[in-house]
């Protein structure tokens, strides 16, 4: 739908543009909502309601095939497993089998920065903001891998 709105001034000088009833009810707009402000470069703008957001965790789990060679003493095969889950053998292969999620829940932006502080301890005197745009993901961002 598009409508045409006169942009009027107050007594204090402040611009503003008069939404009607009509516009306020199939919009769902109020009071208070921010407006985004898109130029379509011909004269006019769209404009829409900023979506309210909410930081999401996602637990995942990340699942690989790994493979040891382990030299043994013919006939003592179960030595290898012995070597390898005592840590004590070299890693030969490994392929990325997937990740799986596990569970996912709402939290507040300062839950989610003093997550990030415990998991992440060697970034605890970094601003917030810093911490964010390393290791949040904001809404429409796309990360390449």
């Amino acid at each position: 739908m598009r409508w045409t709105i006169v942009v009027e001034q107050s007594e204090d000088g402040e611009l503003y543009i008069p939404l009607n009833q009509d516009i306020l009810d199939l919009t769902k707009w109020k009071e208070g909502d921010i407006i985004n402000w898109k130029d379509l470069g011909d004269g006019s703008w769209e404009m829409s309601k900023k979506q309210e957001l909410e930081w999401v965790l996602v637990d995942t789990v990340s699942q690989f095939r790994m493979r040891y060679m382990v030299q043994v003493p013919i006939g003592k095969k179960d030595w290898a497993l012995d070597t390898v889950t005592m840590q004590e053998a070299k890693e030969f292969s490994q392929e990325h089998i997937g990740e799986s999620i596990v569970s996912h829940r709402v939290v507040t932006e300062e839950e989610a920065l003093r997550i990030c502080d415990e998991d992440n301890d060697y970034c605890n005197k970094w601003s917030d903001e810093k911490k964010i745009d390393v290791f949040f993901t904001k809404d429409g961002e796309k990360v390449e891998l």
